[in-house]
């Protein structure tokens, strides 16, 4: 019996580098058969300012991913973040009339009245993440269905976007020739990939550090409880050192990625670092102190996790993430950046890269790979035959594993 290979991609179509992951579901184990990344164009500010340059990004990434993988592709999952996300915690109730056996129907009706929120001009729901059922007033019920009950209100965690940034991505995606299969809040991609379902259930937190924008999630007992963007991004730190040294702002990148960690207390006081020249102003190559450096990165770490923070107690949810803080993007390659959140949040903190992949090479053992691969493994579970099967029986089939 020959075996039906389905093929899912994955991109990530980050305001830095555009990533596309293309893999195969063999016998129910994904493998990875072609990759790809190029340099992006086209945003700014995490918002897209250029359709056609993003869409020429997207296409050119998917090209070099399609080479490798041997195939052509059609269909995307595409991640979506940036400044215009937001969480907010939503409930639908439903009144069954007299007590009788909970349907897949009811449940359906409940998650659809959760959805169905008034939301300000220009915003749409990303992506409904259900939590838990309260059946005749008692709480807790992860899946009601056959359960005796009168009245069940579905809690959910809702994601929403700015509608216009979503339909210049789709847009963008449309332009390269290809369809969106369905579009994901990055960091639930970046959670995906990284975090063990049994670390969701103990209660995690992942924090996905880009260069235009950063997401945090928050999971206990399987259910997102919090999904939010930050307004400190990799962006930022670059921008402190090239403000302390008054370098232009790649030069600042060149010392925070060759140079630069989060953690000052250890560097050497006669350590020093090479600033990059800036010919156009006539100046010769000057020096910094290497632990300066670090101090401007270390403070600015320190005000992320604080926000972090900030977050996760206005969510109740600080002292539920017993499975620690996942830290993923091109923002977790900064050295020492795991000590400083463990130091802030009083947990463990790790690096968050990608896992469940046969062939998974070792260049992509990188948190700036994570979300795509994510994604990836989001459009395999969605093409899959054993998820058309739940999603024939309804919602709530579809999202539970």
């Amino acid at each position: 019996m020959t075996t039906k290979h389905i093929f899912a991609t994955g991109v990530d179509a980050g305001s830095t580098n555009t990533r596309c992951v293309i893999s195969v579901l063999e016998d129910r184990r994904l493998r990875l058969v072609g990759y790809g990344s190029v340099r992006s164009a086209g945003w700014s500010r995490s918002r897209i300012a250029d359709q056609q340059a993003v869409s020429d990004c997207v296409l050119a990434a998917v090209e070099e991913a399609e080479a490798m993988a041997g195939t052509a592709i059609e269909t995307v999952v595409i991640g979506m973040g940036g400044l215009t996300a937001r969480g907010a915690n939503s409930r639908g109730r439903m009144d069954l009339g007299r007590p009788r056996e909970v349907e897949q129907r009811d449940i359906n009706r409940a998650m659809d009245r959760a959805m169905h929120i008034q939301l300000q001009e220009d915003r749409m729901v990303l992506q409904l993440l259900p939590q838990d059922f309260v059946v005749d007033d008692q709480p807790g019920f992860h899946d009601p269905r056959k359960m005796m009950a009168s009245v069940i209100e579905a809690n959910a965690h809702l994601i929403t976007i700015s509608t216009q940034e979503h339909n210049n991505l789709i847009g963008a995606i449309n332009r390269a020739h290809l369809s969106v299969d369905e579009t994901v809040y990055e960091a639930i991609a970046c959670c995906y990939a990284s975090v063990l379902p049994s670390d969701r259930r103990e209660g995690v937190a992942l924090i996905d550090i880009g260069a235009h924008s950063t997401e945090l999630v928050c999971y206990y007992g399987e259910s997102a409880q919090l999904a939010t963007s930050l307004r400190i991004c990799g962006d930022h730190f670059s921008r402190d050192v090239a403000h302390a040294f008054r370098v232009p702002l790649e030069s600042a990148e060149i010392v925070k990625h060759e140079f630069g960690g989060a953690v000052s207390q250890g560097t050497a006081e006669n350590s020093v670092v090479e600033l990059p020249l800036v010919e156009e102003h006539g100046r010769g190559a000057r020096e910094a102190p290497r632990k300066f450096v670090n101090e401007i990165l270390e403070s600015r770490a320190v005000e992320l996790f604080e926000m972090v923070r900030a977050e996760l107690e206005r969510a109740g949810m600080q002292r539920a993430i017993a499975s620690g803080l996942v830290i993923a993007g091109g923002g977790a390659l900064l050295p020492g950046i795991c000590d400083v959140a463990e130091r802030v949040l009083d947990c463990p903190a790790r690096i968050g890269l990608a896992q469940g992949f046969l062939d998974w090479p070792e260049e992509l053992d990188d948190p700036a790979w994570t979300t795509a691969a994510g994604l990836a493994m989001y459009a395999a579970r969605l093409r899959s035959q054993v998820d058309l099967e739940r999603q024939s029986v309804g919602l709530l089939g579809r999202i539970l594993r």
